[in-house]
């Protein structure tokens, strides 16, 4: 049977860069392997970043994302049948930043699939600079079961739940990683899944009292720069596994997060940077989680954009194409139009 690994994490978690690392070091392996990528519309950014690790070994695939579940789902099924007979040894799948987790073994439990595919692992990547932000505020008094980031929180754990290890991304020299690990116990357990207390609260406490964190620091969660993982490191990400979680499911309306797409895309660097910088901070723009994609920056010049609210990165690029995709969170799309048409061919429909 052919291992199908899914790739998770919460939108700009560092998923494309980690899957870079993970697939060379199965190929390393001599397992063929192939990528199956998913983003929303029909140009899938991710996948013009991994183009450097097509080869014998190697494929990459695309489903096309943004119309709704069932219809993922169907494409995302088909997709599957039709590799079924590659000969791959491994799949690996990367989903869009948004993705219903219980999509993934809903799939692969169906005919013939569960015949031909078994689930090997779930990993998820954390960006260590969010989890903080995506607690809800204590010292606001105004903060309460509405607060903004009530979505976002929810759809951060349910997408890294069923993980059978928790890789940490971004880490900086700053970076206080057992903070970072109880403060995702402390969210996961906002939803009922274990108690969110820290491994030195547990040994403190008299035995058999209460559950344990959902995580344990020690044993489901590596932080370290993605450069710096050791072959034994990936042998236990590729046999980590999986674990069942349940919890109360919120429905999302499709439009919560929504997709824009510019074509070519023609901005000085200077323009471009103040643009994306002044979008973030703009209310009246919706709430953006991310931004990325290819813009023309000179007449032989090309960046890659790659920002958050927190973190912009621009760097040169040789794409075939220049697109730019902003994604978030009940966005104005009109509003966002207009400030755009005018460096662009295509706005977003």
């Amino acid at each position: 049977m052919v291992k199908i690994d899914l790739i998770t994490g919460f939108l700009g978690s560092g998923k494309t860069t980690f899957i870079r690392e993970y697939a060379r070091y199965l190929v390393g392996k001599r397992e063929k392997i192939a990528i199956i990528e998913n983003d929303y519309g029909a140009v899938n950014i991710d996948m013009v970043l991994l183009q450097d690790l097509l080869g014998d070994n190697c494929n990459l695939e695309m489903i096309v994302g943004g119309d709704g579940k069932e219809a993922h789902r169907r494409r995302f099924r088909t997709k599957l049948i039709s590799m079924g007979m590659s000969g791959y040894d491994r799949v690996i799948i990367e989903p869009s930043g948004i993705y219903d987790v219980d999509e993934f073994f809903d799939v692969l439990y169906d005919e013939p699939l569960d015949r031909w595919y078994e689930i090997g692992s779930v990993i998820a990547i954390v960006d260590a600079k969010s989890v903080h932000e995506l607690l809800p505020d204590k010292n606001d008094k105004h903060a309460n079961s509405s607060d903004e980031n009530d979505i976002s929180r929810y759809v951060f754990m349910s997408e890294i739940s069923g993980a059978g290890k928790l890789i940490i991304s971004k880490i900086t020299e700053k970076t206080d990683t057992k903070e970072v690990s109880d403060e995702i116990n402390q969210i996961m357990a906002e939803y009922g899944l274990g108690d969110g207390a820290s491994c030195s609260e547990k040994e403190s406490r008299s035995e058999g009292g209460g559950n344990k964190p959902w995580f344990d620091s020690n044993k489901d969660i590596i932080a370290k720069p993605f450069s710096e993982l050791t072959i034994e490191d990936f042998e236990s990400i590729e046999s980590c596994g999986y674990r069942h979680a349940s919890y109360v499911k919120i429905p999302l309306e499709d439009s919560s997060f929504t997709p824009l797409f510019y074509f070519d895309v023609e901005m000085d660097e200077v323009l471009l940077s103040k643009t994306i910088g002044e979008l973030f901070k703009d209310a009246r723009a919706g709430h953006i989680i991310r931004i990325k994609g290819f813009v023309k920056t000179g007449e032989e010049k090309q960046s890659e954009v790659n920002a958050t609210e927190k973190e912009m990165q621009l760097r040169p690029a040789v794409s075939s194409r220049n697109v730019l995709i902003i994604i978030g969170e009940n966005l104005d799309k009109q509003y966002i139009n207009e400030l755009f048409k005018d460096y662009c061919a295509v706005v977003s429909l």
